[in-house]
């Protein structure tokens, strides 16, 4: 079974709603931002941190916080959609005391009702569906609408990083990137053939133990002029 097909066994296991659920995101509640959208322009108000950055679709969370604990002076906000799989963002950031996390239980497409134009400084995508058919193309986060919002809340120089197991999703995605006007910086096609390269997330790890390859890119917004 290839990667991609390991992620679609999992869609049905995210959408079962667990436990308790109520009460277990409730206990992580100074975490979660309900409204959001008050929110912005002012995210970094009395955070104590420097700089904003965003991971769309931040799933059970080990990116994003192994990332938080690295860099304490840096507000990262994770995007999920689903509850069912942000409280696990939510657990992992709460056990481990972390003050510059928050998360947004919301849609992508709505990006721009949360975050004013340029305040983050980069934009993590990390193994998103890649949407095979080309009738659901639009539906990619890498594909043209999605880089219109990302522009609009991206500062001036700002960045997008890119990961994905799913080759014909990675040269989609490259094009799309130029074509928007983005500079791609450290295109990488295997990027833990010399061993192990940044932070992981779940599906990461063990497509990583499993052998497959790891795309990954930079891509950067123009500076204004």
């Amino acid at each position: 079974m290839n990667c991609y097909h390991q992620k679609e066994a999992c869609n049905d296991v995210r959408m079962r709603r667990k436990p308790n659920l109520t009460a277990r995101i409730e206990q992580c509640g100074s975490l979660l931002v309900k409204e959001p959208e008050k929110m912005r322009g002012d995210w970094l108000t009395g955070s104590g941190c420097h700089e904003l950055r965003l991971e769309i679709g931040c799933g059970k969370g080990r990116f994003l916080v192994e990332s938080a604990k690295a860099e304490p002076d840096v507000l990262f906000v994770g995007l999920e959609k689903w509850d069912n799989v942000l409280v696990s963002s939510l657990e992992r950031a709460a056990a481990d005391g972390l003050r510059n996390t928050r998360f947004v239980c919301a849609f992508a497409e709505d990006l721009t009702d949360y975050f004013a134009p340029g305040e983050a400084s980069l934009l993590y995508i990390n193994f998103c569906d890649p949407w095979p058919s080309d009738r659901h193309a639009k539906r990619r986060l890498t594909g043209p609408r999605f880089l219109g919002l990302y522009s609009k809340v991206l500062r001036p120089g700002g960045r997008i990083d890119f990961k994905t197991d799913n080759l014909p999703l990675f040269e989609f995605s490259l094009n799309e990137f130029e074509y928007r006007g983005f500079k791609l910086l450290d295109v990488t096609r295997d990027l833990h053939k010399d061993g192990p390269a940044g932070v992981m997330t779940d599906y990461e790890l063990k497509f990583y133990g499993e052998g497959f390859p790891i795309y990954r890119c930079l891509a950067e917004m123009p500076l204004a002029e």
